[in-house]
């Protein structure tokens, strides 16, 4: 036996215990170094700042001068998000199910071929795209007005609300409808099979058996859609050049023209709330069903 094998056989449990757990500590170490330097620390440090005057003591009245400043943004941004994720999940929903439930083979697979380019595209060409599609003189508009269908003198722009909801929603719909066709695929066809032999149709298939079973997987998709959405400063910037917008471009706006980090950081308490308050809801109605068990 070798002095190297010796040795190995030497140790103890306890001690291969030991070496096994420095060595996980070393592989995650990046990533956890990553994750407290790069969103913990920065994360922490505009809470704190928020709350801090020019003088360094605590105060409101950064919260206050937000609210007074940019309370329109913050509601126009709730409603965006709001009506942005209607969208995404209708839309969703209902390429997902004709992926699962679809009985026409050609259109399933020009579907699931179609539908994922979104997800290649960055958010700033999206917004630049919708700029130049949903213009008064756009490609939208002037297809229109080449098939006939719309008289140049009713033209209009898209470039407000509508434009960021339908910019959202089609940069989005491609990565929820990924995750729920997923989760979709993965059901047990039997009782898909049972219901359509008793007469049920696709769509009450879909409604009534398939979605039940996949909505915690289209929570998750519209959670991180929202976060998506909420963190988003291009597309905004690019879409609405006035007020109100998204609280994202006003925050930019404050530390841009002002270098106020202070009313900046808290505006973004909002969008911490809203998201958290979200979080909090889907990780409750989470716990109570794991619990009902």
């Amino acid at each position: 036996m070798s002095l190297s094998n010796a040795s190995r056989v030497s140790r103890s449990p306890l001690q291969n215990a030991s070496h096994t757990k420095w060595y996980s500590v070393a592989l995650v170490a990046p990533a956890l170094a990553a994750i407290v330097f790069l969103f913990a620390v920065p994360l922490i440090r505009s809470v704190v700042t928020a709350f801090i005057d020019a003088d360094g003591g605590w105060t409101l009245e950064n919260i206050s001068r937000a609210v007074e400043f940019y309370g329109r943004d913050v509601v126009f941004t709730i409603v965006i998000a709001v009506l942005s994720l209607a969208v995404i999940a209708a839309i969703s929903i209902a390429i997902a199910g004709y992926l699962t439930l679809g009985s026409t083979p050609w259109a399933v697979a020009a579907l699931r071929w179609l539908y994922r380019w979104p997800l290649f595209i960055p958010f700033i060409v999206a917004g630049q795209t919708a700029r130049s599609f949903l213009a008064r003189n756009g490609l939208m508009n002037s297809m229109l007005m080449e098939a006939g269908l719309l008289e140049p003198v009713a033209a209009q722009s898209f470039l407000d609300w509508r434009g960021l909801v339908m910019t959202f929603a089609w940069k989005q719909v491609p990565f929820v409808t990924l995750l729920l066709a997923g989760a979709m695929a993965s059901l047990d066809r039997a009782t898909i099979e049972s219901a359509r032999n008793l007469g049920a149709n696709r769509l009450r298939c879909l409604f009534e058996i398939v979605l039940p079973q996949v909505r915690p997987t289209l929570f998750v998709g519209l959670i991180l859609s929202l976060v998506t959405i909420m963190s988003v400063l291009s597309v905004p910037m690019m879409i609405i050049a006035g007020t109100p917008n998204m609280m994202t471009t006003m925050m930019a706006h404050r530390v841009t023209y002002y270098g106020d980090y202070a009313v900046a950081n808290a505006l973004g308490l909002f969008s911490y709330l809203l998201t958290a308050l979200v979080a909090w809801f889907y990780l409750r109605s989470t716990l109570e069903k794991e619990a009902g068990k």
